[in-house]
């Protein structure tokens, strides 16, 4: 019994992950751009011109892309927003550990890094 109800909790998760890609794709394009199906390639071709040893980079993706407005003072900007951790070599030649960050994707490009120090 415990097992079923693990399977429906489990199942349940998987759905609502997919109701959220659902509606992320289905966002309007007028405001948001086109939803942005490769943004991990994106977001790793980007992320080589942002950190020292880009090819060390290990990356987590936590969910696809959310239609975001992260704009502030009453101003909109709107995108498309992907988390991710990273963990990647330093000018030392280290390991930074893993790092939250979030990249704003726009007409399939990043407009915006979030988490960067910047």
């Amino acid at each position: 019994m415990k097992m079923l109800a693990l399977f429906v909790c489990a199942s349940l998760v998987g759905m609502s992950a997919g109701l959220h890609k659902a509606e992320a794709e289905t966002a309007d394009v007028a405001v948001y751009g086109p939803y942005p199906t490769n943004y991990k390639e994106i977001v790793t071709k980007w992320l080589e011109t942002q950190l020292v040893d880009a090819g060390s980079a290990r990356i987590e993706w936590n969910g696809d892309p959310r239609p975001a407005d992260l704009g502030t003072k009453g101003e909109h900007l709107y995108c498309y927003l992907v988390k991710f951790t990273v963990n990647a070599r330093n000018r030392f030649g280290t390991y930074t550990g893993k790092e939250a960050h979030g990249a704003l994707i726009r007409n399939g490009e990043v407009i915006k890094g979030v988490g960067f120090g910047y």
